[in-house]
C-alpha cells in the first residue's frame, strides 16, 4: 500500500511539473502571432519582443509571468498582492489581463520612451540586432551581456523570421552565412 501510494504520488507531482513548465518552443509557438502583430502597429520587431520576453520570463515561468502576465518585469506605480505557494506577495510589478497586454505594453515603453523612442525613427523592423543593442543603451537592464543573451535566443531560435525582412533581402544571421560560403 505504501508503494502504490509512493507511485501515485510521484506521478501526480511530475505531471504537475510538467504541466506548469513553457518549453521556449512552446512559448513560441503560442506567442509568436502576438508578437507579429506587435510589430505590425507598433514598428517593434518581433523577434525583440519575443527574444527580450523569453528572456525576462523563463519562456513564461517565472513568478511574474505566471501570477501576473507580466512578461518584461515592468514595474507600476501601484502595489500589487497575489499568493504564490499559498503565501502573500506584495509587489510593485504591472499586472496585465493577457500575456498580448504586456507585448503591447512593452512595445508602448519602447516607442514612447525618452530613452528608446529613438529606435524607432533609426531602425527597421527587421533589424533586431539594433534594437537589442539600443535597449541595452537606453538603459533597460543592468547587466552589460543582457543584448548578447536577447540575441541567442533570437538566433538560437530564429526569432528573426518572424521579422518579415522586406524585398526577401538575408537576415544579418543569415549573410553571415553566405559570407562564410
Amino acid at each position: 500500500m505504501k508503494k502504490l501510494l509512493l507511485v501515485l504520488l510521484l506521478v501526480t507531482s511530475c505531471l504537475f511539473a510538467s504541466a506548469q513548465k513553457n518549453t521556449p518552443q512552446s512559448y513560441i509557438e503560442q506567442f509568436k502571432d502576438d508578437a507579429i502583430r506587435i510589430m505590425h502597429e507598433t514598428g517593434v520587431p518581433a523577434s525583440i519582443v519575443l527574444g527580450v520576453a523569453m528572456h525576462e520570463s523563463g519562456c513564461g515561468n517565472s513568478a511574474l509571468a505566471q501570477h501576473l502576465n507580466n512578461q518584461f518585469g515592468v514595474k507600476g506605480n501601484t502595489h500589487i498582492v497575489y499568493y504564490r505557494r499559498e503565501k502573500m506577495v506584495h509587489t510593485a510589478y504591472k499586472r496585465y489581463e493577457s500575456v498580448y497586454d504586456s507585448f503591447q505594453d512593452f512595445a508602448r515603453i519602447m516607442t514612447e520612451r525618452t530613452e528608446f523612442s529613438g529606435m524607432s525613427l533609426q531602425l527597421t523592423h527587421f533589424d533586431y540586432a539594433g534594437w537589442a543593442h539600443g535597449i541595452q543603451k537606453g538603459g533597460y537592464a543592468h547587466d552589460h551581456r543582457w543584448s548578447k543573451y536577447v540575441l541567442g535566443i533570437i538566433k538560437k531560435y530564429q526569432l528573426y523570421l518572424f521579422d518579415e525582412n522586406p524585398d526577401d533581402q538575408p537576415h544579418p544571421q543569415d549573410q553571415a552565412q553566405l559570407a562564410k560560403n
